[in-house]
């Protein structure tokens, strides 16, 4: 835990908090492995602890009634999961999961809505990051909606590309044909028109 409080994240959030808002949750923070495929919520239940990523990228994926999926946000150092938390909303309707391995510091949801509410910097800060990732979202649907799959393709690498270090991201076809809710051989052509 000391190497959580010296302030050695890489978490842009965490990174961002004033020292004092900081010490308010500092201790309760939690350094964790999360492999790959690791589901962090299920649509509609809630989630125990609130995660700030330090690597890795988790994926937000909707679901409809017919069982199609679709990745509407990525989420990777620059924030945190659940934003439910910071609106004071038990759960989201949407699931959330790790797409590539990472490293996260976790706190209980109670003690992050805590802080949130005697932190008037903390919320400002995290509001903010809310509203970030609802226009990744909105401009993730507009994409998915007007674009043709290889633009899709190419605006995800970049996404990606942003939040992990170095230019590997190792992903198979049919977690790229979920996220780009696609069938899985038109993944493949539009990698190789890429």
């Amino acid at each position: 835990m000391a190497d959580v409080w010296q302030g050695r994240f890489r978490n842009n959030l965490l990174r961002r908090l004033p020292e004092t808002s900081l010490a308010r949750f500092a201790g309760r923070l939690e350094r964790i492995e999360l492999p790959r495929a690791h589901r962090l919520s299920s649509p509609h239940q809630p989630m125990e602890h609130a995660y700030f990523f330090e690597s890795g990228i988790a994926s937000v994926v909707v679901r409809s009634p017919e069982g199609q999926h679709s990745e509407i946000g990525i989420i990777g150092r620059d924030g945190m999961c659940p934003t439910s938390a910071i609106l004071d909303v038990d759960a989201d309707p949407f699931s959330i999961l790790m797409q590539m391995h990472g490293e996260a510091c976790r706190i209980p949801v109670c003690a992050l809505k805590a802080v949130l509410a005697e932190d008037g910097e903390v919320r400002r800060l995290f509001s903010r990051y809310t509203q970030a990732l609802a226009v990744q979202q909105a401009y993730t649907a507009l994409s998915n909606a007007a674009h043709h799959v290889d633009e899709r393709l190419a605006r995800w690498i970049l996404m990606c590309h942003d939040r992990v270090d170095g230019a590997d991201i190792s992903l198979t076809h049919e977690f790229l044909s979920v996220m780009l809710a696609v069938r899985r051989p038109s993944v493949t052509t539009a990698l190789h028109v890429l």
